[in-house]
C-alpha cells in the first residue's frame, strides 16, 4: 500500500513539474505559427533519439528550459541570468520563448543543471550537441571541457572526468555568432532580413544530449555501398580498443542475417548477395550492427542501417551524359527546400513537423529535394531514407560579395572570391565536417559546394577535393554559379521559365541540370509572415491561375528531358518569411495546388 502511495506522489510531482514548465514558457512574438507549435512540450521538446545512423540505448535528452543571458562579447560569465530559453530553439525564434537578437558585439550564455541517470554509473559520459551556430565554449561544473566552431555539424565532448559521482551537475555554454558580419557559413541569415534573406539563428538549434559508453567504444562508422560488386564497405573508428578486442559487423534483412564479417583492419567489406536496391520507388534499407567483443563479452554495440544504391553519370546513345541511379536513367525532380519554420526558424517544432515536409514532397510526386544552403538534423535525412527521396546537399554559403556571371564558359579569376586564409580554413573545416556527419545517409546523392557564386572560391580545388574525399557521389560544383571545367554537372538557374544548358555544347562532358526555376508566388491572407509587401518572382491572383502556369512549365520541362536534361529544381517547398513562392504556405496550413494533381503532372517527367 505504501508503495502505491509513493508512486502516486511521484506521478503527481512529475505532473506538476511538467505543468510548471509549460506555464513558465510561452511562444514569443506575434508571427504566424505551424500546427505543431501548440504541441511542443517545454519539459522535453524533440525527445526522439537524435542520431538514427548510430543508435545506443543508454542516453539522456537535455532539451528543455535552460537559463539564458546576453552579455557584451568582452564580458565574462554572467553573475545572473535574464530568464528561460527553450532549447533547442534559437533565441531569435518564437519557440525559444525569448525572440531576441544577439549580434556580433554580444555573447549568448546558457546554463542548466541535471543529474546523471543511474544507468550511466561506471561508464564514460559523452556530451553531444547536434548543432550550435556559430562559435561556442562549453563548461561542465565550472571547468572548460571544449570549444567548437561551425553552425551546421554535430560535435561532442567526453566529460567523464568533469562530472561528479552524484548530485546536481551544471552545464554552461557561451555562443558568439556574427551573422553576416563574419565570414563563416551562414546560409540565408542576415542581421537585417529582407527579400530572400532571413532572420539570424544564434546559439543551440539542435538537440543536446548525454550518452553513456564503455571505456572502449565505437566512435563512428562510414558505410559505402557498391551496387556493381554487391558489397558494402564499412569503416569503424574506435576509442581505447584493446589488442584482444574484435570488431564484428553484420547486415540484416529484418530478422535474417545476410552477412557478417570480422574487421581486420581500418575497414572491411560485407558481401550482400542479391542486394535489394534503394530507390525512391522502393526505399529498402538493411539494418547494420557493429560490436566490439572481448572474448565472449560484447563490450559495445551500435545499431545502424544502410541502403544499396549507386549514383553515377553515363553517356547515352545520343552522346549526352545523364545522371544514373542504380545504372538506370531516372529524371530527378524536386523542390528547393530551405528548411525554415515561422515558429522555430532553423528548427522544426516537432519530429512530426520535420517529417511532414518530406512526406508532402513525396505525395506531390517529387523524387528529389535540393537542401538549400542549410544542413538539417540527422533525423531529417533519416526520414528521406525511409520515405525514398533523393537529396542534393548544399554547403551553407558565407563570405559573399564576388562577381557572378552564370553563363557557362564566361569565368576567370576575377569571378572568384578572394577569401582570407582564415575564411578559407573555416569553409574547408565545416564542409568536411558536414560530409562526415551526413556521409552514411543513402538519400544524399549530390554534393553542392557553392550556390550562385555566393562566396565561391578556388572552385577547381574545392570540387576536386570533394570528389576525391567522397567518390561515391556526384559533385555539382556551383549550382547556378560561375562555371568551371570540373565536377560532374553543369547547373544553370533561370526564373521563372524552365530552360536547360545547350546539350550540343556541354552535354558530352557534363550531366545537364536546371538547378532552380519557377518561383511562382501566391500570398494567402492569414498565412504570411507580414501583412503586405510580400515577394515572389511572379505573383498570381489565385490558386487556379497558379496551377495553370505551373502546368505549362511541367509540359515544357517534359520536352527538355527528351533533349537530355537530367534534373530540375522548382523554387520552392514552402514560403519563407516574406517570400511567397512556396508550394505550401510558411505555416504549412495550406497546400497551394492539389497534391494528386501535382503527382499526376509529375509522372510524365519520369516516364
Amino acid at each position: 500500500m505504501m508503495h502505491l502511495k509513493n508512486c502516486f506522489v511521484l506521478c503527481l510531482w512529475l505532473f506538476h513539474g511538467a505543468l510548471y514548465a509549460q506555464e513558465s514558457w510561452k511562444i514569443a512574438g506575434d508571427k504566424i505559427t505551424t500546427p505543431w507549435a501548440e504541441r511542443v512540450n517545454s519539459s522535453q521538446p524533440l525527445p526522439e533519439y537524435p542520431r538514427p545512423q548510430m543508435v545506443r540505448d543508454t542516453w539522456h535528452n537535455l532539451n528543455g528550459l535552460w537559463d539564458y543571458a546576453i552579455q557584451p562579447a568582452t564580458a565574462g560569465r554572467p553573475s545572473a541570468y535574464e530568464g528561460k530559453i527553450l532549447v533547442p530553439f534559437a533565441i531569435e525564434s518564437a519557440l525559444s520563448g525569448v525572440g531576441k537578437t544577439v549580434g556580433k558585439d554580444n555573447k549568448l550564455w546558457y546554463r542548466r543543471t541535471f543529474t546523471l541517470p543511474s544507468s550511466f554509473k561506471g561508464k564514460n559520459v559523452l556530451l553531444h550537441f547536434g548543432a550550435v551556430d556559430w562559435q561556442c565554449e562549453v563548461f561542465v561544473n565550472g571547468t572548460a571541457v571544449g570549444s567548437h566552431k561551425g553552425g551546421y555539424d554535430p560535435f561532442s565532448f567526453d566529460i567523464t572526468q568533469h562530472v561528479k559521482r552524484s548530485g546536481t551537475q551544471e552545464i554552461i555554454v557561451s555562443v558568439w555568432d556574427p551573422s553576416d558580419d563574419g565570414p563563416q557559413p551562414r546560409g540565408k541569415q542576415v542581421k537585417n532580413p529582407q527579400s530572400i534573406w532571413y532572420t539570424p539563428v544564434t546559439g543551440i538549434w539542435q538537440t543536446v544530449w548525454l550518452e553513456a559508453v564503455p571505456r572502449t567504444y565505437i566512435e563512428s562508422i562510414w558505410t559505402t555501398p557498391n551496387v556493381d560488386a554487391q558489397s558494402l564497405s564499412v569503416q569503424v573508428k574506435t576509442v581505447n580498443l584493446q589488442q584482444e578486442d574484435e570488431i564484428i559487423v553484420a547486415a540484416w534483412d529484418g530478422q535474417q542475417k545476410v552477412a557478417e564479417q570480422l574487421v581486420a583492419g581500418p575497414e572491411t567489406t560485407l558481401t550482400i548477395p542479391n542486394a535489394k536496391l534503394w530507390s525512391p520507388a522502393d526505399p529498402f534499407l538493411y539494418d547494420l550492427t557493429v560490436q566490439i567483443r572481448r572474448g565472449r563479452r560484447v563490450i559495445d554495440e551500435i545499431k545502424s542501417y544502410f541502403g544499396m544504391r549507386k549514383i553515377s553519370v553515363a553517356t547515352g546513345s545520343d552522346g549526352i551524359k545523364r545522371m544514373m541511379l542504380n545504372n538506370k536513367f531516372v529524371f530527378q525532380y524536386g523542390p528547393l527546400d530551405q528548411g525554415w519554420w515561422p515558429d522555430g526558424l532553423y528548427t522544426a517544432p516537432t519530429d512530426e513537423a520535420l517529417r511532414f515536409d518530406v512526406e508532402k514532397t513525396k505525395a506531390m510526386g517529387f523524387n528529389m529535394i535540393r537542401k538549400h544552403v542549410k544542413v538539417e538534423p540527422a533525423r531529417w535525412y533519416y526520414h528521406c531514407d525511409k520515405l525514398g527521396i533523393l537529396v542534393w546537399q548544399d554547403m551553407p554559403s558565407g563570405d559573399m560579395g564576388n562577381r557572378w556571371d552564370s553563363r557557362p564558359g564566361i569565368t576567370g579569376v576575377e569571378t572568384e572570391k578572394q577569401r582570407t586564409p582564415e575564411s578559407e580554413q573555416i569553409f574547408r573545416n565545416e564542409w568536411k565536417a558536414i560530409i562526415d556527419a551526413t556521409y552514411n545517409f543513402p538519400c544524399i546523392v549530390v554534393w553542392v559546394p557553392f550556390n550562385e557564386a555566393w562566396g565561391q572560391f578556388k572552385t577547381r580545388e574545392i570540387v576536386e577535393w570533394t570528389m576525391k574525399y567522397d567518390p561515391s557521389r556526384l559533385v555539382n560544383q556551383a549550382s547556378g554559379g560561375n562555371f568551371y571545367d570540373v565536377g560532374h554537372i553543369l547547373d544553370i538557374h533561370n526564373y521563372p521559365d524552365p530552360v536547360m544548358p545547350r546539350p550540343e555544347l556541354f552535354g558530352k562532358n557534363y550531366a545537364l541540370v536546371l538547378g532552380e526555376y519557377g518561383g511562382l508566388g501566391l500570398p494567402l491572407e492569414g498565412h504570411t509572415w507580414q501583412a503586405k509587401d510580400n515577394w515572389g518572382y511572379q505573383s498570381f491572383p489565385d490558386k487556379d491561375a497558379l496551377l495553370e502556369r505551373y502546368t505549362t512549365y511541367i509540359n515544357n520541362l517534359d520536352k527538355l528531358v527528351d533533349k537530355g536534361l537530367s534534373a530540375a529544381v522548382y523554387t520552392q517547398t514552402t514560403d519563407v518569411e516574406i517570400e511567397v513562392n512556396g508550394l505550401m504556405t510558411y505555416d504549412r496550413k495550406v497546400i497551394k495546388m492539389p497534391e494528386e494533381t501535382l503527382r499526376e503532372l509529375h509522372q510524365k517527367l519520369y516516364e
